[in-house]
């Protein structure tokens, strides 16, 4: 159930599934057949302003125009994933002359970094606030990108990555807030994650247009230090952004900003004596931390296939391995984007957020399967649709997860409970980091990737072993039923 002003940011096809939000009570919304154009779009959402202008809880009489935040919101997304290092993040480490487990060491130091800083940046966000935050997390980023892309010393490059740590810190978590609160604000907390699936979509068409812009710039130049201190500039064109979102946003009033500590334990408190939040919080580390872990060695797996199968021999090593890394993240990304718009089609279609959870754990262990197979067989197309696969699942998974949190979290100290969401996570993606790293520099040659999909399948029947619900998570209803039920809702009249 989807407004229309997040309609337009959807693919064509999203229009014909998406139906407006029953909180809204424009008759001109209750028309079931599809709407033409984004200026009649505009229309209506003008039309329903005027006749029923909404108000936010902070500044009662500015009501927000609607598709105007969400531009600003997927303009974010769009411009955080200007990380033009990401596609080749572990192939620049070597090539900097680091080892696999000295990587893991690496990441893994992030990882810990981020989770120390987690919940004490998510409470500061609540008492100073949020923008300001996401702004001071941006300047830590660029920080972080120029002295990866200017030295090449350990010490350095450890001082850069602290620097990323606590951009990522102050960012994770603080934005999801930033949406979710004027989400309710507007009225429309039961769309959480259908827009913050259009918004992570934008993220991830950012991540497809980041992965050509790198590869034309590895291509040509033959080295990698460019492409850290070239992501930079978008970096630093989305603090800009963050200065034209209502200042409403920020969520301070007088009593967070002398309540910072009782905020931070409240956020603990639900997370770890909440059973429902701390079943999420071991979620969220498995999927998320494998996934997070396990993807950046797509790299130099895609690197080890390419150049020993025959296929563009008249290039060099480099440039070789760039075009091969454009193709697959390209398609990794676009993937992911389309994905992450479905979130709420899939939530629906499996009767709920627990079923689909419960599917997509399944579906994880099998692109893991796969994973494997194409490593054990050097099948680089197995791993292509591993790939593909995981990113799908994964963009699935990630709007639904957060939209579970957020269910359960209050909402004055929700900026706290995701950031302690993303810590998890943060601790997870340490853990495998770490034990991938060392996993891989000891493993035989021909199997060194092998560890990447047997941890996956691992993780995930541990996942499905341990849920509380065991197999009834699973969606046993057939896509007739599904179909039928979807019927059956729409039917039901606006209220």
């Amino acid at each position: 159930m989807i407004h229309e002003s997040a309609r337009r940011f959807a693919f064509p096809t999203w229009t014909r599934l998406a139906r407006p939000a029953s909180s809204i009570r424009c008759p001109k919304f209750h028309t079931r057949k599809a709407i033409g154009g984004l200026a009649a779009i505009d229309r209506l959402d003008a039309s329903c302003e005027q006749s029923e202008p909404r108000s936010n809880p902070i500044e009662p009489n500015r009501p927000e125009k609607a598709h105007h935040l969400i531009q600003r919101f997927c303009l974010y997304g769009f411009l955080k994933n200007q990380r033009y290092f990401e596609p080749f993040w572990i192939i620049a480490f070597l090539d900097k002359g680091l080892s696999f487990a000295s990587i893991g060491l690496l990441i893994g130091f992030r990882e810990i970094s981020i989770a120390l800083l987690e919940i004490p940046t998510g409470a500061i966000a609540d008492v100073v606030g949020r923008r300001w935050a996401m702004i001071f997390s941006h300047v830590a980023y660029v920080v972080a990108f120029l002295v990866f892309g200017f030295s090449s010393s350990i010490v350095a490059i450890f001082v850069a990555m602290l620097a990323f740590a606590i951009g990522e810190a102050f960012r994770t978590g603080t934005h999801k807030a930033i949406i979710f609160a004027w989400l309710k604000s507007q009225g429309r907390e039961r769309e959480k994650t259908a827009v913050y699936g259009i918004t992570r979509s934008w993220s991830q068409a950012g991540s497809a247009v980041s992965v050509i812009i790198a590869a034309v710039m590895v291509f040509v130049s033959r080295e990698y230090s460019a492409i850290f201190w070239m992501s930079a500039i978008p970096t630093s064109l989305n603090i800009v952004n963050f200065l034209t979102y209502p200042s409403w946003l920020d969520g301070v009033t007088a009593e967070k900003k002398s309540n910072v500590v009782r905020l931070l334990l409240e956020g603990l408190r639900q997370c770890f004596f909440q059973k429902s939040l701390r079943r999420l919080l071991f979620e969220s580390m498995g999927y998320e931390g494998m996934f997070k872990a396990g993807k950046d060695y797509l790299q130099p797996m895609l690197q080890q296939l390419v150049l020993a199968a025959p296929l563009l021999m008249f290039l060099d090593p480099i440039r070789r391995t760039a075009v091969a890394i454009a193709v697959v993240y390209t398609a990794f990304y676009l993937m992911g984007s389309y994905a992450a718009r479905m979130s709420g089609t899939a939530s629906e279609r499996f009767g709920g957020e627990e079923r689909a959870a419960g599917n997509l754990w399944v579906a994880f262990g099998i692109a893991f399967l796969i994973l494997l197979a194409g490593n054990l067989t050097d099948t680089l197309a197995l791993v292509m649709a591993s790939a593909l696969g995981l990113a799908g699942l994964q963009n699935v998974w990630r709007p639904i997860l957060i939209s579970r949190v957020a269910k359960q979290a209050e909402e004055h100290s929700m900026a706290t409970v995701l950031s302690i969401e993303s810590q998890a996570k943060s601790l997870g993606v340490a853990g495998f980091a770490l034990l991938l790293g060392v996993c891989v520099d000891w493993m035989p040659e021909a199997y060194r990737f092998a560890p990447v999909g047997l941890m996956g399948i691992l993780v995930a029947l541990l996942a499905l072993v341990s849920s509380p619900t065991g197999t009834r998570m699973l969606s046993t209803r057939s896509p007739i039923q599904a179909v039928q039920q979807r019927g059956e809702n729409r039917s039901k009249p606006l209220h």
